[in-house]
């Protein structure tokens, strides 16, 4: 167990793609928006009674945009008799019950403003990652001279990848391991490669769940506990990871493909200008070999 005096942040980036899950409600009843977000409560209220300088943050990844659920611009320290305070009529941590009334506030004034305009149907999750950083590097630039903090993403996916954003989500992966950031994912539909690659490069774990009904348990087996404690338990062994790559000119994922010895961009079809920094590559033609004229034979 970590002590008291160190400082443990956990982000939660919430799928809440709507065409995904109103699609989901006509499949599944028992499995919607608002059960996956009561599980997500209990996730993040154990989170914070394990230790009292636990802290956490909720982000609603839509297809149009990212909104903090918690904490959010109205909410003060001073709104729940601070931070490091229990004062509750019923017993219950002040904190807990604070968190849950904003997140579900934000929530259903998120889904409720929600206008799906022309194509863009795909999640914005590489958008959600990077405000997850952004958030996560304010909150150590605030810390104590000499206080440390650990800092951990959760990422709860719902709807398809979407290759378009492969360089983007790239880049954020590579931000998060430079800063020793692990990421997890908890995968409810179809596997993701690009979360996959995600808790394979910065050492998170990687679920695809079985039953969704079951959300709240996985999360509190598998993603409750930090990296020191998962070494002590017995958990689902990794998955195999998808390394494919998704070209620079039609976002496709590809296994076999031209890569720029430039500036690196890979693309599934030959081209000699390089799209992406204009480089004109030097082509070395077979040469042509001359046919040989054979000599006439004089008639006898």
């Amino acid at each position: 167990m970590a002590s008291e005096d160190e400082l443990n942040l956990l982000v939660i980036v919430m799928d809440v793609n709507p065409i995904w899950w109103g699609q989901q409600a006509q499949r599944e009843l028992e499995f919607t928006l608002s059960k996956c977000m009561d599980a997500v409560m209990v996730m993040g209220n154990s989170h914070m009674a394990m230790i009292r300088t636990n802290k956490l943050a909720v982000i609603a990844s839509h297809c149009q945009d990212s909104h903090f659920l918690y904490p959010c611009k109205s909410w003060r320290a001073s709104d729940g008799c601070g931070e490091d305070s229990s004062c509750s009529g019923d017993g219950k941590y002040e904190l807990l019950s604070v968190a849950n009334k904003l997140i579900a506030e934000r929530i259903r004034n998120v889904m409720s403003k929600t206008e799906v305009k022309g194509n863009s149907t795909d999640t914005l999750l590489a958008g959600s990652l990077a405000k997850a950083l952004c958030y996560i590097h304010r909150v150590t630039k605030e810390l104590k001279v000499g206080q440390e903090m650990k800092s951990r993403i959760l990422v709860i996916k719902a709807a398809d990848d979407c290759a378009r954003q492969y360089m983007n989500f790239m880049n954020v992966i590579f931000a998060a391991q430079k800063q020793n950031i692990l990421i997890d994912a908890c995968v409810l539909d179809s596997d993701s490669g690009l979360l996959q690659q995600a808790c394979d490069i910065t050492g998170g774990l990687y679920l695809k769940i079985p039953q969704k009904a079951a959300l709240a348990q996985y999360l509190l087996w598998v993603f409750l506990p930090d990296s020191e404690q998962r070494s002590q338990l017995l958990l689902p062994p990794p998955a195999h990871v998808d390394y494919r790559a998704a070209c620079f000119c039609h976002r496709n994922l590809i296994e076999i493909g031209y890569v720029c010895s430039v500036c690196l961009s890979i693309f599934c079809n030959f081209s000699p200008i390089c799209t992406t920094c204009e480089t004109a590559f030097k082509i070395q033609l077979p040469q042509v070999v001359k046919a040989k004229k054979k000599k006439l034979k004089p008639s006898t």
